[in-house]
């Protein structure tokens, strides 16, 4: 289990089981112990009483009960009794044990006995037994009982408020947790979300506005992210340095072939070579690109912009062959893709649909509920569905009547993935021919347009 949120739950939910449940048998001991000493101080009392009224009728024992007040004493089976044993044997009783006896309990020494007994007629006693002399010097074995229902009932009333305290506490205990565990995790989620809002806007993170404890990691996560400007930066730089070194020899070899094409040389096989070449050198050098920015980028471009750019260039185009270019496009679209990148694709798609459309081109970009929608439809041919997935594989040429090197839809495929985005190859409801839609997913917009010059 890898979440610190989890562990610090189950964690902290055991432990307060634990502190639970041994302060609840602890405590539980404790008041049981205290419930039957009281009980048992009730008993010594009673005795006391029993004593006292025998002091004063030593003479005749059987009228000890006109001392003894208590009315439980005279009713039947009521579960508190009393019973005076002397010297010669004759037993004295309350009338409550209605003709039984009271069992007798293990003597503790010359002081007061109290134990548990039990007897066929009257269930489980506690009885007080202790043997006393008079100042007449007979002895006399006097006990008192009293059932053991009541303490019973006590305990049980006792466990009961005691086992609902301690659920009360054990609730407010793993709220306690929860929330605990929430305010402890709060800077680690802060500085998940800072992480992404610092890279994005190329600034650092404060160590000061973390808890000392985490103050450390922030620091060596603005190390972490400047090592990666860098490397992303250096990566980026050097791949427009070699575009750059090969883009001006192979615009120099492509001169030289138009030259001698021009002197009536045939050099067709020469031209599609070098386009091919050049098509695999964009797609590596787009490759390259990719590795290094994707959805880490910190780009912000100006998507809107971007397309009346492209929008005006190839309507030019495309009003050069007779054609015409149509584009509807929201204001203010802008996303975290590097602009090279978002234009490659653009490029690379709406060259294909000027290449095969007959007389129309459509470009349409706009927000839906799960981003933004591009789509580039054209009144071609189209593509067959069951062709589509071979038009998307790197160098997939369906149709070689027309230049090209089949590679533009792969290149624009893989820089797309890079960014979690998705191209889909479509029938055309509105011109019938090939519609390629595009959904650059929210997480790649940005809230306040920044337009990028």
């Amino acid at each position: 289990m890898q979440s610190l949120r989890k562990r610090a739950w189950i964690g902290g939910g055991l432990a307060a089981l634990v502190s639970v449940s041994v302060g609840t048998m602890l405590l539980y001991s404790l008041l049981d112990q205290r419930v039957l000493d009281r009980f048992d101080r009730s008993l010594a009392d009673r005795h006391t009483q029993i004593v006292v009224a025998l002091s004063n009728r030593s003479a005749d024992p059987a009228a000890v009960e006109e001392l003894i007040v208590d009315p439980a004493y005279r009713a039947p089976y009521s579960g508190r009794y009393w019973q005076i044993t002397g010297p010669e044997g004759q037993i004295y009783a309350s009338e409550s044990l209605f003709g039984a006896s009271l069992p007798e309990v293990p003597a503790k020494g010359e002081g007061l006995s109290v134990g548990d007994a039990e007897s066929p007629d009257l269930a489980e006693l506690r009885i007080a037994q202790q043997v006393i002399t008079l100042e007449n010097g007979s002895r006399w074995t006097v006990a008192v009982a009293e059932g053991l229902q009541e303490l019973m009932a006590e305990r049980t009333e006792t466990r009961r408020s005691l086992i609902l305290a301690f659920a009360l506490v054990a609730g407010v205990g793993l709220v306690s947790t929860l929330l605990q565990t929430a305010a402890i995790a709060r800077p680690l989620d802060r500085l998940r979300k800072d992480v992404a809002h610092r890279w994005e806007r190329d600034e650092a993170l404060s160590p000061e506005d973390y808890p000392e404890e985490v103050a450390p990691l922030v620091s060596d996560i603005n190390t972490l992210l400047q090592g990666n400007r860098d490397i992303v930066e250096r990566s980026r730089r050097q791949a427009a340095d070699l575009a750059h070194a090969l883009k001006t020899p192979s615009a120099i070899l492509r001169n030289e072939l138009t030259n001698l094409a021009e002197r009536k040389r045939d050099v067709g096989k020469a031209l599609d070579a070098l386009d091919r070449l050049d098509a695999q050198l964009s797609r590596s050098l787009a490759r390259i690109r990719m590795s290094n920015t994707g959805e880490t980028t910190q780009a912000r471009t100006d998507l809107s912009h971007s397309v009346d750019r492209f929008g005006r260039l190839f309507s030019a185009m495309a009003k050069r062959e007779g054609k015409e270019l149509r584009i509807e496009c929201e204001r203010g679209l802008s996303i975290r893709v590097d602009a090279q990148d978002i234009e490659e694709v653009l490029g690379n798609l709406l060259e294909n649909a000027l290449k095969w459309c007959r007389t129309t081109i459509s470009l349409t970009v706009r927000r839906v509920a799960d981003g933004i929608e591009l789509r580039i439809e054209d009144d071609g041919p189209g593509i067959a569905a069951t062709d589509r997935d071979e038009a998307m594989r790197s160098g997939g040429r369906l149709d070689t009547s027309k230049p090209g090197t089949g590679l533009g839809l792969a290149i624009a495929t893989d820089l797309l993935k890079a960014y979690g985005a998705g191209l889909q190859l479509e029938h055309s409801q509105d011109l019938g021919g090939l519609m390629v839609r595009i959904v650059l997913p929210g997480r790649l917009i940005r809230q306040r347009p920044d337009s990028v010059g």
